[in-house]
């Protein structure tokens, strides 16, 4: 019986191509770069925690998200029409990044901030990486070596010491904080995950339009839903056009410039730098005083995130096998 599934074969200069694909791959990897742009979010705890406690989080994130469309607005038009062209796969995974890791995981993160400090929210960080490299293995075929895990361990172990003054006794408060969190950690790692796929059809610019068009469409849905008031003081206007810009605009166009040549396993274990930033952030700008646990958590978050982004630049085994360039993942 004759096979209905035909395999190309490959030859010669097709395979010297893609090993030098391969090669290129890994010398040009943006790591780094999302370190960066994590370090960039870790800033918002300067604006979001004092809004968060002064307004309901929906609102705070509702005006985010209009100046951050009012900013992205030229780009939207063309946006929408790549996306309308692309695939069933690319529309949903531009739903999901828009109404889940852009609209409702800030709005859970900023409720955080309400009912617990500004360390304790970063408990995200502790169970992000699981939950983003289990869909990366699952959606985008990515392959995990051994040396993954020498990274991700102390990274883990690292987010919970310093998400908890006393990592031994959570308390109720704590605990209803790092419950929002957890929320807001799923929906960002299939954001991850998902924005990795979507680059497939759609550029960078695209993607950032997309999902903050999205969200706010999602967020006006919600406060007419819940009957949630969106009014903020004028006081609140330099503070939201901060986050915006900074945490908001620039760090996400930073962090998918970086996703294209980046595997979601290892850029969601570059992301931890996140709750590192926002601990330093909370020592210099509210005066918290970290434990010695959380001081050795941020020694092991650093380490890790600059550990594995050496490692993947000069290694020639990195630690995550994945497609070469986004594109590669289209079916």
């Amino acid at each position: 019986m004759t096979s209905l599934i035909r395999i190309p074969k490959l030859g010669p200069l097709q395979l010297a191509c893609g090993m030098r694909r391969r090669m290129d791959s890994r010398n040009s990897d943006r790591t780094w770069l999302v370190v960066v742009a994590a370090s960039l979010w870790g800033l918002s705890a300067l604006w979001r925690g004092p809004l968060a406690k002064d307004y309901p989080a929906l609102a705070v994130v509702f005006w985010e998200h209009l100046v951050l469309v009012c900013l992205v607005c030229p780009f939207l038009r063309r946006a929408v029409r790549h996306v309308i062209a692309a695939s069933a796969r690319t529309k949903i995974s531009v739903l999901v990044i828009g109404a889940g890791s852009s609209a409702l995981a800030t709005t859970l993160f900023t409720a955080a901030f309400r009912a617990g400090d500004p360390i304790t929210p970063q408990v995200l960080q502790k169970l992000q990486p699981l939950i983003a490299v289990a869909l990366a293995t699952v959606i985008l075929g990515e392959r995990l070596r051994f040396s993954f895990g020498i990274f991700l361990v102390p990274a883990l172990i690292g987010a919970w010491l310093l998400a908890f003054a006393n990592p031994f006794a959570v308390t109720v408060s704590s605990a209803q904080a790092a419950l929002l969190a957890v929320g807001a950690a799923a929906l960002w790692a299939a954001g991850t995950v998902l924005g990795r796929a979507a680059r497939a059809e759609l550029s960078f610019g695209d993607l950032t339009a997309l999902r903050f068009g999205v969200g706010l469409v999602t967020l006006v849905v919600i406060s007419a839903v819940t009957s949630t008031p969106l009014a903020l003081g004028w006081d609140a206007a330099p503070k939201i056009l901060l986050l915006a810009l900074f945490p908001g605009l620039g760090a996400l166009v930073l962090y998918y410039l970086a996703l294209g040549r980046t595997p979601a396993s290892r850029a969601t274990l570059a992301e931890l730098a996140f709750p590192l930033t926002a601990a330093i952030v909370g020592i210099v700008a509210f005066g918290a005083r970290p434990t010695a646990t959380q001081w050795l958590g941020i020694a092991m978050i650093l380490s890790s995130v600059i550990g594995l982004a050496l490692h993947e630049q000069f290694s020639s085994k990195p630690s995550v096998d994945a497609p070469v360039r986004a594109e590669d993942l289209l079916i």
